[in-house]
């Protein structure tokens, strides 16, 4: 009796390990990790109006500085209406391309003042203290790992210099 339980429970092992390791080994890309969470619409709606959805999902590695739905909010009324259309393509592109970083920086590789150079070609500058900056928006929600990068997500939108 115990041999024939052991024998089930070692087959039924067998047979459920590699599909559970696999459902928690495939990440998702830095797309559809923003989608799942369900707070990055407006950072999604922009980077397809922007033509960047294909980059996001690419091979990477990225670092992506994501701000919510609640940062493009709380910009001027009309801002966002404004870059979602066509000829300010450039502008938007711009500005989304300044929200990431080639290779995948998680926040243990982050110091005090270093600076980045963005997609976009400015850079953007790290402070560390009672909470980690990039520029003026706050990380709130650090090294969300994705199969293509990772995702910071940040309280407010970044502008490049002008």
């Amino acid at each position: 009796m115990l041999r024939r339980t052991l024998l089930t429970l070692s087959t039924a092992a067998l047979i459920a390990g590699p599909a559970f390791a696999d459902s928690h080994s495939m990440k998702k890309d830095i797309v559809d990790t923003a989608a799942e969470a369900g707070s990055f619409s407006t950072l999604l709606a922009a980077a397809e109006a922007a033509g960047l959805v294909d980059t996001l999902k690419g091979e990477g590695p990225l670092t992506v500085f994501a701000p919510t739905d609640d940062a493009f909010a709380a910009l001027p009324e009309g801002t966002v209406e404004s870059l979602l259309e066509p000829e300010n393509k450039d502008k938007l592109t711009a500005i989304l391309t300044y929200h990431v970083v080639s290779g995948a920086v998680m926040s243990g590789d982050l110091s005090d003042g270093m600076s980045a150079a963005t997609v976009e070609g400015s850079e953007i500058t790290v402070s560390l203290g009672d909470a980690v900056k990039i520029n003026d928006a706050t990380v709130v929600t650090p090294d969300i790992e994705a199969s293509n990068g990772v995702i910071h997500v940040i309280d407010s939108v970044l502008m490049p210099p002008m």
